[in-house]
């Protein structure tokens, strides 16, 4: 299989989507429709596939990040589909109940399928994933300052 063939352009293209819709969801709803509001003033032409619509999701995690998978909890979350009129299909999940965030992600993924992925990833993509690492730093620090060493003082019992 040489890197050229379908499979290998299919796998990054997935990766690529996979990776857009997963920094589209985790965006905060104000910052992401300010991107959107800022890339492009008119929505472009589209079909309304599924409307935005608020539901739940379970949460799943794993004691460690090894252990066996438990419930954590639920959490709210807004999905829409849409398609536009070259007939590119976009699908897009927000945190929360934000049914403009989430059309604007749907909007989002199926321009950048349409063939303006590059310009999105450098207006709205990028600097979500640049706030959400910077936000993530800050949190860590914040956590640093409250730590705990502990440490053993030798008693000298001989």
């Amino acid at each position: 299989m040489s890197i050229s063939s379908p499979e290998v352009s299919d796998a990054a293209a997935m990766a690529a989507r996979k990776l857009r819709l997963s920094t589209l969801a985790k965006a905060p709803s104000e910052r992401l429709c300010a991107l959107w509001a800022a890339y492009r003033a008119d929505p472009p032409a589209h079909e309304v596939l599924r409307p935005p619509e608020v539901g739940t999701v379970m949460l799943r995690g794993r004691a460690g990040a090894t252990g066996a998978p438990f419930n954590l909890g639920e959490m709210t979350v807004t999905r829409c589909s849409v398609r536009l009129t070259g007939g590119a299909v976009g699908h897009g999940h927000v945190q929360g109940r934000d049914r403009d965030a989430a059309l604007a992600a749907a909007l989002i993924d199926a321009l950048s399928e349409a063939g303006e992925a590059k310009a999105i990833e450098t207006a709205i993509l990028a600097p979500l994933r640049d706030e959400a690492v910077a936000s993530k730093a800050a949190r860590a620090a914040k956590a640093a300052a409250t730590r705990v060493e502990f440490f053993t003082m030798v008693r000298g019992e001989n």
